[in-house]
């Protein structure tokens, strides 16, 4: 064989080595399925009384409250990471965090956590493929909604560009503006009504089904586990399936409140800039979701809702 054309296979066979050692590497290395679970109390199975159980370290059942949360969440993370999840992030939500011991959590998880100071986005951004929450509430009025509000007792009704919209809402909306789908949610049956209304296509696990805001139905703990677990494996196998929420802009945020005035959340709405209309109602805008939220509950979330 002449030299040059000797050359020449080599040279092919050398550049076929490379392609299938990089497509080989390439299959090697599985792509990030990194998700954000965000938590709340008043939508856990067997929670259906603020004062009883859901002020933190002076409800009387506190402790056990705790425990069902942890318990819902380490059954979400189970399902994610059966279904595919490659990492799993948990914030830590109701009342600003402190509720989930690491002591507790699932050994495969990492936490976000700290009193009234994480940011407006609560830590979500583009790299997550998907977003889930465990104990989820209805928004304020929500017809046998168990513990149902939005952000505060003193809030009537929130709306984005005129769409209704409680703290699922909320989040779920942050995280649309990383395209970051909502994927699962678990709660009461109000919530899950309220999460298929906003989203369409989203796994739900209704575990407590109310009469009225403070009595229902609850499935046993195990049961509401198991179910959780069941969810969102199935979500996380159904990735592919889950599209953002479709953000319009500019964006507009307003908040009604209760028959309050002088409040002092109505105070603090004032403060924080926003436009007054009738019948108790304060407007924050922005040229996108985000800002608007920064301008209705500041830099870390809580300026003007410290219930968030």
């Amino acid at each position: 064989m002449p030299k040059d054309c000797f050359r020449r296979v080599m040279a092919g066979l050398v550049l076929a080595l490379v392609l299938v050692s990089g497509v080989s590497a390439s299959a090697q290395t599985p792509q990030s399925r990194k998700v954000f679970i965000e938590t709340d109390l008043e939508g856990v199975d067997g929670i259906f009384d603020f004062e009883l159980q859901c002020i933190p370290w002076k409800s009387p059942r506190w402790k056990e409250s705790m425990k069902l949360l942890a318990d819902e969440v380490n059954a979400a993370v189970e399902g994610l990471l059966t279904g595919g999840a490659t990492e799993v992030v948990v914030c830590d939500n109701h009342t600003g965090s402190g509720i989930i011991s690491l002591l507790d959590l699932h050994p495969k998880a990492k936490m976000i956590t700290g009193f009234h100071s994480k940011p407006t986005t609560l830590g979500l951004n583009s790299s997550y493929a998907a977003l889930i929450f465990i104990g989820r509430h209805a928004m304020s009025g929500a017809d046998t909604g168990i513990l149902a509000h939005t952000s505060t007792s003193e809030a009537r009704n929130v709306w984005f560009n005129n769409v209704p919209i409680g703290e699922l809402g909320l989040v779920a909306l942050t995280g649309a503006s990383y395209g970051v789908p909502t994927i699962m949610v678990s709660g009461d049956t109000a919530a899950c009504k309220e999460a298929r209304t906003l989203l369409s296509d989203v796994e739900c696990a209704e575990v407590k089904s109310g009469f009225n805001a403070t009595s229902g139905i609850m499935l046993s703990h195990k049961d509401a586990c198991d179910l959780i677990q069941e969810k969102a494996r199935r979500a996380m196998e159904r990735l592919s399936d889950f599209k953002p929420y479709k953000l319009s802009e500019p964006a507009e945020l307003k908040v009604q409140l209760m028959h309050t005035l002088g409040s002092t959340y109505e105070i603090k709405l004032r403060s924080q800039g926003a436009e007054e209309l009738p019948d108790w109602t304060y407007v924050f805008r922005g040229k996108n979701y985000l800002e608007a939220m920064e301008k209705w509950l500041g830099p870390t979330g809580t300026a003007a809702n410290p219930n968030f």
